[in-house]
């Protein structure tokens, strides 16, 4: 009697107030209905989309800012945001009180620009970080049509640790151990090489930073985190994470920007990254801003504002430099 039970359930009509589409598989796809925000009359951007879901972790995403009728294919800005491999989000920056709305005025000047996020320290040891960096390149190529990307001119720019994940995918186009794989074929086959590199005051050799006072455990150290061991015990990681191990004469062109008197990242990392750089033959202008902090903080409100503004205004020139020049 309980096996006609369920065949009379199975063969049941589908309610008249029950309605959904099915496909032959399980989609795994996000389909909630595309947001998209309005920076003026002239700036849409798409917060929050999916790049990549590497297996085990959560999806990964990124923010797109776009002309709203952009007019051919547009260079491509990539930035990423810092916080020591263990914090931080895709819409910060330094000490600007609205970062989106920089990253909108970047997008006015006629590039795409896209704020990408990364798996973290907590989440996932190097180099996790950087394969992700590079899926997004990857990914937003793949996706040039959909959003006006020119996939022939790429920047990627990022402080701090931004800073160190932008040098490093500026500079190991195509080197095993840093390479992502991606399961889409279209976006395995695109290109993560870039060309030209902004970074405020990144971290480019880890080698070169001091160790821990006696008795502190440097496996706990920020840098400790993001490799999942003390430096010094995990060498090889170290080099393969560090810009400056990885320089050659096809590197693009950098822009590299640093306060004077730096507490958390010592502005000799920018000055011997810019020296291996042009020893290299590599096309680098290195700025030093006096009297300045980490993240462009300075002595005031005052001196912080005219450190960022500065930083920001070479920045926009030399992307437009490296790109051809502003479009409309």
């Amino acid at each position: 009697m309980g096996a006609v039970v369920v065949a009379l359930q199975l063969a049941a009509p589908a309610r008249a107030d029950v309605a959904a589409e099915t496909a032959a598989a399980p989609v795994l796809d996000d389909r909630y209905p595309r947001a998209k925000v309005s920076f003026g009359s002239d700036v849409e951007s798409y917060p929050d989309v999916i790049y990549s879901t590497p297996a085990g972790f959560r999806p990964l995403r990124l923010d797109i800012y776009r002309q709203v009728a952009a007019k051919g294919p547009r260079p491509l800005v990539v930035y990423i945001h810092g916080g020591g491999w263990q914090s931080g989000h895709t819409r910060h920056s330094g000490a600007f009180a609205n970062w989106p709305g920089v990253l909108a005025s970047l997008a006015r000047k006629g590039y795409v620009v896209a704020s990408v996020e990364y798996r973290l320290s907590s989440e996932a040891k190097f180099p996790a970080a950087i394969h992700d960096v590079k899926n997004a390149i990857k990914w937003l190529r793949a996706n040039a049509a959909k959003y006006s990307v020119d996939p022939q001119k790429t920047i990627v720019w990022g402080g701090s640790a931004g800073g160190q994940l932008a040098a490093l995918a500026a500079t190991t186009c195509g080197i095993e151990g840093v390479e992502p794989n991606a399961s889409d074929k279209n976006i395995a086959s695109q290109s993560d090489c870039v060309q030209g590199l902004v970074a405020w005051y990144g971290v480019f050799d880890f080698k070169a930073i001091p160790p821990p006072p006696p008795g502190v455990d440097d496996a706990v150290s920020a840098a400790g985190k993001y490799f999942g061991c003390a430096p010094a015990q995990c060498p090889d990681k170290v080099a393969l994470a560090s810009p400056i191990s990885h320089i050659d004469a096809k590197d693009p062109p950098a822009l590299l920007i640093h306060g004077e008197i730096d507490k958390v990242v010592a502005v000799g990392q920018s000055r011997a990254f810019d020296a291996a750089l042009r020893a290299k033959g590599v096309a680098s202008e290195l700025v030093v801003i006096p009297a300045v902090d980490h993240s462009f903080i300075g002595s005031s409100p005052e001196a912080t504002r005219q450190a960022s503004l500065q930083a920001l205004a070479q920045t926009f020139e030399f992307i437009d430099a490296v790109t051809g020049g502003e479009r409309k």
